[in-house]
Parts: structure tokens; C-alpha cells; sequence
């Protein structure tokens, strides 16, 4: 017996799932299948999932009879003498909100304290441009290869985070092409993906993450925390694709470097994880300085 239950997802996502199961009731699905279809499915769903929240419950040979796993960003699956258990995180943003007074005056300091503080080096300041390259776009069997992120400090410094990853993939020859990675040189200067997802979460600590097309990225991401210690990313997410999506509508296309040069920024290395984070910060400041971001 498998039991998915979903929130705020696209209304595509449902459809696909009620190929294999039955919706008991608005957003819970129960079917039976293999353990493989199980795992596929799951990546389906954390591939297409956008900003919504999904939970597997199935049933296994553990001391209760059932595991499950969940995206939710408020909770996470721990592990405790081999039961599943259920873990609720401390929320960020509720234990940081301040009181407001309860006059209109008190609001309207306040709203304009915000306002002040809410300047160009403020946003730049709290948030983190992330990329990563990979064997292709299929989350069911392509592998992360390289991992890019880059931290504003200050208008003349910026915090610079890269790991090549070891893989016994065999790097397609399109993808070392345009990214000038092959299996060999990830080999030789890369490290596991493992210890490569541990050093990319302390460079984020609880920064907003913001890159281009960035579901793609975290959904790749996500599958790997899932897969080595059962988490995710829980910080907050903003997508640029949507922003220019919306400001730019006669753009030929919507590719990065269509849009970079759109912008007059110039990316040295494209399709180098870092290189591509670097220049995605760049965009995010040309669209502060418009008032877009």
C-alpha cells in the first residue's frame, strides 16, 4: 500500500499521479505498485512538484511496517534505532517576526523602517546565486557533475563556492562539450557528492537561494540530500525566469545567455557551474537597480 498526499501543486502533477493511483479524497492518492515504480514516481513528483509539498507514505519490512518521506519544509525524516520518525523544525520566519504596535501610526513606522532597510545592499546581502551542471536533464537517471554558488559581501567582494563531483558516470559527449567537464577530470579534481552536498549547505546557512530556471537545480539537489541523509533545502527559494519571463516578453528566447547579453552582462565560462552563478548575481543586481526584483 503506498499513500501520497500533495498541497499547492500544479494541477498537471495530479493528473499524471492518477495514472497509477486513486484520489481517496483532495489531495491523498493510494495505489500499490513495485518499489521501483515507487521511487520513479516519487522523482516524477519531485521533478514537477514547483513550490508545492508532497508526503510518501509506504509500507515496508521495518519495526512499524511503513517508512515515508516528505518535502514539507517545516518537518524532516529522521531516523532513530531504524524507525521512521517525523521531525518538526523550528520556523525561521516565525520565531524572527517583531511585534508591531497595535496603532496605525505604530504600522506605518514600521512599514516605513522596513522600506528604508529594504535597500539594494540589504537584498544583496541575504541571498546566495546558485547553479549546477549536470549529465542531462533527466532527474530519474542523470547525475550532478558541478556545483556553483556565489555570496554578495560587498560592491568590490563576493564569496565564491565550487565542487566538482566524482561520478562513475560516463559524461556524455555533448554535455563535456559545453561544459568542459569529462569523467576524467571530474575524477581527478572532483570529490563525492556527498561531502560536496555537506560544504554547499553550511556556504547557503539560511540565505534566499536565487537562480535562473531554478527548480532544475533544486530539484536535482533535493534528490541527493534525499537519497544521502534523508533531507532537503529548506531555505527560501526565488526564481528569476519568472521576473524576466514577465519584463522581457519579445525576447527571442529565454535561455541564460540570451538573456545575459539582453542585459549587457557577460558570462566568461557559459555553462560553468560558477561561472553561470556569478553571472545570474549580476542579472539580480541589474534588476534591483530597475526595481524588479
Amino acid at each position: 500500500m503506498i499513500v501520497i498526499t500533495l498541497t499547492k501543486v500544479p494541477q498537471s502533477l495530479r493528473g499524471d499521479l492518477t495514472k497509477w493511483c486513486q484520489e481517496v479524497q483532495t489531495g491523498v492518492y493510494v495505489g500499490s505498485f513495485s518499489a521501483r515504480i515507487r521511487d520513479l514516481l516519487w522523482k516524477r513528483i519531485l521533478l514537477n512538484i514547483g513550490r508545492g509539498e508532497a508526503t510518501l507514505i509506504y509500507t515496508t519490512n521495518n519495526e512499524l511496517g511503513y517508512d515515508f518521506k516528505t518535502t514539507r519544509k517545516d518537518k524532516q525524516v529522521v531516523q532513530f534505532d531504524g524507525i521512521p520518525l517525523m521531525m518538526h523544525l523550528k520556523n525561521q520566519s516565525s520565531t524572527n517576526k517583531r511585534k508591531l504596535g497595535f496603532s496605525t501610526a505604530a504600522h506605518y513606522h514600521r512599514a516605513n523602517t522596513l522600506h528604508k532597510k529594504s535597500n539594494e545592499k540589504d537584498v544583496l546581502s541575504s541571498i546566495v546565486a546558485l547553479d549546477i551542471e549536470t549529465t542531462g536533464l533527466d532527474i530519474t537517471k542523470d547525475q550532478i557533475i558541478s556545483i556553483g554558488a556565489v555570496k554578495y559581501i560587498s560592491k568590490s567582494k563576493c564569496e565564491r563556492f565550487y565542487r566538482l563531483i566524482k561520478t562513475d558516470y560516463e559524461i556524455p559527449t555533448h554535455i563535456s562539450k559545453i561544459t568542459q567537464l569529462t569523467s576524467e577530470k571530474l575524477n581527478q579534481s572532483g570529490i563525492e557528492l556527498f561531502d560536496a552536498l555537506e560544504d554547499l549547505k553550511k556556504f547557503l546557512a539560511d540565505r534566499l537561494i536565487v537562480g535562473y530556471n531554478l527548480n532544475f537545480d533544486i530539484n536535482f539537489l533535493n534528490r541527493d540530500y534525499q537519497k544521502y541523509n534523508n533531507s532537503h533545502i529548506l531555505n527560501n527559494l526565488k526564481d528569476i525566469l519568472p521576473i524576466i519571463k514577465n519584463k522581457n516578453k519579445f525576447i527571442d528566447n529565454y535561455k541564460l545567455n540570451t538573456v545575459l547579453k539582453n542585459y549587457g552582462i557577460k558570462n566568461a565560462e557559459p555553462h560553468n557551474a560558477l561561472s553561470d552563478a556569478c553571472a545570474t548575481l549580476d542579472l539580480i543586481i541589474k534588476l534591483l537597480e530597475q526595481g524588479s526584483f
